[in-house]
């Protein structure tokens, strides 16, 4: 789709900077892409008490496995 808009040039040419994209278009539409993406990822919260664990599972137990050489 083809569209004119009117983006401040100092934000452009942060967001070149910061993602090393090259043009105003691959700026754009990766800042369109991680919006989408941001706002079509479930919220954390939504997610709570929603994860089963095995009975007997002992995270604690597992971090202190991990420590040892």
């Amino acid at each position: 789709m083809r569209t004119n808009i009117v983006i401040d040039d100092e934000l452009m040419a942060r967001a070149g900077r910061v993602s090393g994209l090259t043009t105003k278009r691959e700026i754009v539409e990766r800042a369109i892409l991680e919006f989408v993406e941001r706002r079509e990822r479930k919220d954390i919260t939504e997610l709570f008490g929603s994860v089963q664990f095995a009975e007997g599972y002992d995270y604690k137990a597992l971090r202190e496995g991990a420590r040892k050489p």
